[in-house]
């Protein structure tokens, strides 16, 4: 029996063409990682950074390279379990301790920015730089955005591991293949679009 006037083999056929859609752009998502899960939106100065914990050492290098150029005159850390440590990365880059504050209580993405954000907002913070692994990078500047619209956020993230080449020595293919399934997760549950 047709459905909607469809005949089987229009549905068989609609049904190959939408999986061979979907194949494409998963193939397109694990050759091409760079160009869907980086994204580096520029901002020459921001009134604070905010590193998110995770990663190794490159999220908090990468914030002492953006203070250092006075990309922002403060720097947040949000995140459990490294935040401490990142903070004395910091210091040990040169990074004043009056220039550094933290928020340590978050273990998410989601989390670094829901209690990052009225931090944010009550020092009157308009202007912010995302720092975070290169692969993480689109996945935090969309959360951060999604619950302060009223705040401009900007992406500049560590690139290390980024070649091709380092990717199984450095565990990253592991992570990026992560990334996508927590991306999805958040657009199911949280209404995050991924884009």
């Amino acid at each position: 029996m047709p459905v909607w006037g469809l005949t089987r083999r229009r549905l068989l056929c609609i049904a190959l063409c939408l999986a061979a859609v979907l194949g494409a752009l998963v193939l397109t998502a694990l050759l091409f990682p760079q160009q869907v899960l980086c994204t580096e939106i520029g901002l020459e100065k921001g009134d604070v950074i905010v590193v998110l914990g995770g990663g190794s050492y490159e999220r908090p290098q990468r914030a002492i390279e953006l203070f250092r150029e006075n990309a922002a005159p403060r720097i947040i850390l949000t995140g459990k379990g490294d935040n401490n440590s990142n903070r004395h990365l910091l210091l040990k880059g040169g990074v004043p301790s009056s220039a550094i504050e933290q928020e340590p209580a978050s273990k998410t993405t989601r989390e670094n920015a829901l209690f990052t954000i009225p931090l944010l907002r009550k020092e009157g913070v308009h202007k912010v730089i995302l720092v975070t692994s290169w692969y993480h990078s689109r996945r935090a500047l969309n959360c951060f955005r999604h619950y302060a619209p009223d705040i401009e956020f900007y992406s500049h993230p560590a690139y290390y591991a980024y070649r091709r080449s380092e990717w199984r020595r450095q565990g990253i293919l592991g992570k990026i293949r992560a990334e996508y399934v927590k991306t999805l997760g958040y657009w199911i549950f949280y209404g995050i679009w991924p884009v």
